[in-house]
């Protein structure tokens, strides 16, 4: 895959609508698009730098459901339905609520645990605790498990706690082992007091890597060079629709939003701040965006800015080249 600076008319495609669209959002930091496996646009915006590494945000939620599925598949973890509490049993309150037990992999993946979110306004109380994966097992539950969505990185938080407790490696190092010659590489990873690294969060990455992400899941789980590393099946589970966030009716199945765009099923990760990554295998395509990383995109409205240029300024041109 090529990487750097394109213009429409180098790459054969006409993507002026989008970089006038793009060149009006104070916050976007780099835009990429790839198509068919060639990078066909790459440019920064607001005088920031392409290669510079990125907070992905909650980008990192897409990330860590592929982390899981690699688990599944080398028999690390047995599989979406095993249970949370007997993974954790050491982290579990004192007087543990029934529920807990009820709780599997797959319900973190989807977001269904039913306990409280610590995401939102409680975040900054989930952080400061002195043991993130206690605290976020001994918060109430507000659903039912397997129930409403309830948007929450404490969620994926355990997942990385399960995945260095079964593998006994650190999730950042395992992650990047397992996604060698992907073109995918995580540069910092934030972690908890007891060192875990905060499983759907504060992700480090470069646009190229992100980019490298979606293409990874648009080629099926195959690199470039033919290497297998996602299987098909656990990208289609990731895929498929099991809950809806009830703050953008956006559809959600394991650690990915799913919309159409442009009339076109899609599937994104989307991190605060407009940190984004859009598959859409029916065009071959694939689109990266980074924004500024301190910056709110959803009550804002510039995610759905964002979203609207893709359906509206970058869908319709490869409608017409596919």
């Amino acid at each position: 895959m090529m990487f750097g600076l394109f213009s429409s008319q180098a790459s054969g495609v006409d993507l002026t609508a989008m970089d006038a669209t793009a060149q009006s959002f104070a916050n976007i930091k780099t835009v990429q698009v790839a198509h068919n496996g060639e990078v066909v646009w790459s440019k920064a915006y607001n005088n920031a730098d392409i290669e510079a590494v990125t907070n992905i945000k909650s980008a990192s939620k897409s990330v860590m459901s592929a982390i899981v599925g690699i688990a599944i598949e080398r028999g690390v973890l047995e599989g979406v339905s095993q249970s949370v509490a007997l993974l954790l049993s050491d982290d579990l309150p004192a007087s543990p609520d029934a529920q807990l037990n009820d709780i599997t992999i797959g319900h973190l993946l989807s977001m269904q645990a039913g306990l409280e979110r610590t995401s939102g306004r409680n975040y900054g109380r989930w952080v400061t605790s002195s043991d993130w994966v206690k605290t976020a097992l001994a918060w109430p539950f507000v659903e039912e498990v397997g129930g409403k969505m309830q948007y929450s990185t404490g969620n994926t938080h355990l997942l990385s706690a399960i995945i260095m407790s079964q593998s006994e490696e650190h999730t950042y190092r395992l992650a990047n082992k397992w996604l060698q010659g992907s073109g995918v590489r995580i540069q910092s990873w934030e972690t908890d007091p007891q060192g875990i690294p905060m499983g759907g969060n504060q992700v480090g990455m470069t646009p190229r890597s992100l980019l490298a992400f979606g293409e990874l899941y648009r080629r099926g789980g195959i690199t470039e060079a033919g290497q297998r590393i996602i299987t098909q099946q656990w990208i289609e589970q990731s895929w498929t629709p099991r809950t809806e966030s009830r703050f953008h009716r956006g559809q959600y199945g394991y650690g990915w939003f799913i919309e159409p765009f442009g009339g076109v099923e899609g599937y994104y990760g989307w991190g605060y701040g407009g940190q984004m990554i859009y598959v859409l295998p029916e065009l071959n395509l694939t689109i990266a965006i980074t924004s500024q990383e301190n910056l709110p995109s959803g009550r804002t409205g510039y995610r759905d800015l964002l979203h609207d240029m893709v359906s509206n300024d970058i869908v319709p041109v490869f409608k017409l080249v596919n």
